[in-house]
């Protein structure tokens, strides 16, 4: 099974080049992403959560045009369904607060304790270049070679070890701190 956000990308970038299937497929895939995502933060409110869903559909749809491609899709989605919630509160007089920082629970497949690990990498992470980041993504996390990566990011394999070496050094460094 393929990782959520590569499918959805991908359906939404051949759907922004004109496939209408596509975009039809990618709008069937999210809409059961977000009846569980509603349904979770709703309860039993079967009725708000479908209106809820449709409601994020077509915003999705109208405003699919301002997405930026090299960005990940699903929290750009999130942050769509995430307004449409905080409205329908807004409409029943519900007072909630939804932080952003859950973006990656619209498509949760993993456990909390996952969750959490994923959290803490993507932060660490977060504090390499960008160059460096990927190289070790690419290498430590996707299992790619270090030549594929090297390529991958315009270097020769032998300055890419090293970078990737000098990065793990770093990150080290930043957990025993």
């Amino acid at each position: 099974m393929s990782d959520p956000e590569t499918v959805l990308k991908a359906l939404m970038l051949r759907g922004l080049d004109g496939d209408a299937k596509a975009h039809g497929e990618l709008l069937g895939v999210l809409a059961r992403h977000l009846r569980a995502f509603f349904a979770r933060r709703l309860g039993g409110a079967a009725a708000d959560a479908e209106d809820l869903v449709q409601e994020t559909l077509l915003a999705i749809h109208l405003k699919r045009e301002t997405f930026d491609t090299v960005q990940p899709f699903t929290p750009w989605a999130y942050a769509i369904a995430r307004y449409k919630m905080l409205d329908h509160f807004r409409r029943q007089g519900v007072r909630r607060a939804v932080p952003l920082e859950d973006a990656g629970v619209l498509i949760a497949s993993e456990t909390a304790e996952e969750g959490a690990a994923r959290r803490d990498l993507e932060r660490l992470l977060g504090d390499l270049p960008a160059r460096q980041r990927a190289l070790v993504e690419d290498v430590k996390l996707t299992g790619h070679s270090i030549e594929e990566a090297a390529t991958r990011q315009g270097m020769t394999p032998g300055a890419a070890k090293v970078a990737i070496h000098r990065s793990l050094q770093r990150l080290a460094r930043k957990v025993r701190e």
